[in-house]
């Protein structure tokens, strides 16, 4: 019984494509957006994830101050770290892969008759650690350069395009302010961050050269903490809490005068962003769906004013008034579940196209084509109940009278 009433739906919708294209338009629509934003929130927060990543893994970045919101930046008002202040945190805390003092500066780096701006970062060998850099050629800083604080550094690949072309910069040695420094090591790439930062866009030198020859004091700016793995993050941010208290004297009930930053924070804060904004749009989308229920069930409702006569005729000669419901109902179904298929295939079309334009991870999500099929397929049902109904209950007898 339900075979034939799919028979009769499709052989209803042929004998009006036109009407029956224009009345499923609304569910493609509905349904090709909900999938394409929903692609492009996950591929954002897939992008979000792997931007924060090349930062590095598992990593506390110290900063003075109170704790702010955004990217991590330094209170210029509040006291600064020491060095002995990294020498107690290498010391006393544990579950840790490396600790960075950082102190920063944008300048101007030339060789020979070229010129760059890039940012310089003062630090020690644990920042390669910290960060994952891998280093392309060249070394690390020796034990003998950071201690005597060595006009020694290593760039990255933007500084070695802008200043070497396709050269080898190791060996070389670039002017910064007012002094020279000798590259000997150059970083692979990492590319830009999320907040537009260029990563490979730096000049990375001793802690103890860059506080003599570019900040003119011993202080530190930031300092930087990798776990040793995502499980022990909470038990060292801890330990780094209660070590700093008792080396800065911070009694019990007043407030820190320095802040860690867990990148897995701005993960989940950027994250979750980004995925509300996905319900939001997707939302918004669905009203497509109610537009396109309301419009099948009007263009049903159409089609049981034109098809009286029939109907009266099949009730007159012994069908069940179920049967007329199922027939009518199954029409509708077939209207949105075709609506429903078509737009699937817009929607996961156009997500892929938005990817690969705006070069974001192309995420598939299997879960919401099915969820969106089978809404396609309720919205059939519900909007096609009424019309249905209406066409089982009519009076044989006024519907073979109907002209």
């Amino acid at each position: 019984m339900i075979w034939n009433a799919f028979l009769l739906a499709l052989r209803e919708i042929r004998r009006s494509v036109m009407r029956s294209v224009l009345t499923t338009l609304g569910i493609v629509i509905g349904i090709a957006s909900v999938i394409a934003m929903v692609m492009l929130g996950d591929a954002t927060t897939a992008y979000v994830s792997q931007s924060i990543s090349k930062l590095g893994t598992n990593i506390l970045i110290i900063l003075p101050g109170q704790q702010r919101q955004g990217p991590p930046s330094t209170d210029s008002t509040a006291r600064r770290f020491t060095h002995s202040d990294v020498d107690a945190l290498k010391r006393e805390v544990d579950n840790i892969r490396g600790v960075a003092p950082v102190g920063s500066n944008t300048m101007q780096a030339v060789y020979g008759n070229k010129n760059h701006s890039a940012t310089v970062e003062g630090t020690n060998n644990d920042y390669f650690v910290v960060k994952d850099w891998v280093f392309a050629s060249g070394r690390n800083f020796l034990g003998a350069e950071l201690q005597g604080g060595k006009a020694v550094c290593v760039i990255g690949e933007t500084v070695r395009k802008e200043l070497f072309d396709s050269g080898d910069p190791i060996g070389a040695s670039i002017r910064l302010k007012n002094f020279s420094c000798e590259v000997i090591g150059l970083l692979k790439p990492k590319g830009a961050t999320m907040f537009g930062m260029d990563q490979d866009n730096i000049i990375v030198v001793p802690i103890r050269m860059f506080q003599r020859r570019v900040s003119g004091n011993q202080e530190i700016s930031r300092i930087m903490i990798s776990a040793n793995s995502a499980a022990t993050i909470e038990s060292v941010k801890a330990s780094i809490t209660s070590l700093l208290q008792e080396r800065r004297r911070i009694q019990t009930g007043e407030e820190n005068d320095f802040n860690i930053r867990d990148m897995r924070e701005m993960v989940q804060t950027l994250s979750s962003t980004t995925q509300m904004l996905t319900i939001l749009l997707g939302a918004v989308a669905a009203i497509s769906l109610l537009v396109g229920g309301i419009g099948i069930m009007n263009i049903m409702l159409v089609s049981v004013t034109e098809r009286t006569r029939e109907i009266g005729i099949r009730l007159a000669i012994g069908a069940l008034e179920r049967e007329v419901l199922l027939q009518f109902l199954v029409e509708a179904v077939v209207l949105s579940s075709l609506g429903g298929i078509i737009g699937i295939v817009f929607g996961i079309s156009t997500g892929i196209a938005i990817t690969l334009f705006f070069d974001l991870p192309l995420i598939f999500n299997t879960f919401i084509v099915i969820v969106a099929f089978l809404f396609s397929t309720l919205v059939g049902v519900v909007f096609g109940f009424f019309p249905a109904r209406k066409a089982a209950r009519l009076n044989p007898i006024d519907a073979l009278r109907h002209e």
